[in-house]
């Protein structure tokens, strides 16, 4: 297949689909596990259909924008995750601070029930009025394959996240 015969976009435009509705206003790290959210569909552009059967699943995947982080704090080097200097220098990509360059967050949470539009979850790591991009349910067969591994800094980064 000849992948330059097909003209790469230079600008991807994305629309939300809904927002977050969350007690946590503020861009904060860690205890997001009992954190309950909404994601509320736009009713002006999705119906109820756009659910059916998704509240047989328990868990989803969401796609929302980072939209707080100013373009100028936006990394595309390497830095400290978390300005930790007892982390080491690592890339942008590889680690999933929100200071990305296209500002996407992917977040995996428990699907409490669906109303209507409103989808409720918890450990959505989305603060209020965040664009939320695309939802999906989790499957786990897209879970990883064979054995996983990270570094310490990663694990220990993690340990009070949720």
């Amino acid at each position: 297949m000849d992948r330059t015969a097909r003209p790469q976009p230079d600008e991807i435009t994305l629309r939300p689909i809904g927002r977050v509705v969350s007690p946590r206003g503020e861009l904060t790290d860690d205890q997001w596990g009992e954190v309950p959210a909404v994601i509320r569909l736009d009713g002006a552009a999705y119906g109820e259909e756009s659910l059916a059967g998704l509240a047989d699943f328990s868990h989803l995947e969401v796609v929302f924008h980072f939209d707080r982080v100013p373009e100028d704090a936006i990394e595309t080097g390497a830095r400290h995750p978390r300005g930790n200097p007892d982390w080491p220098l690592v890339g942008i990509f590889a680690q999933r601070g929100k200071d990305r360059p296209n500002r996407l967050g992917v977040s995996r949470c428990t699907l409490v029930k669906v109303d209507g539009l409103d989808l409720h979850v918890l450990g959505l790591d989305a603060v209020d009025a965040t664009p939320v991009l695309d939802i999906k349910p989790y499957l786990d067969e897209f879970g990883p394959r064979g054995p996983r591994r990270q570094p310490r800094w990663a694990t220990e980064l993690m340990a009070r996240y949720y």
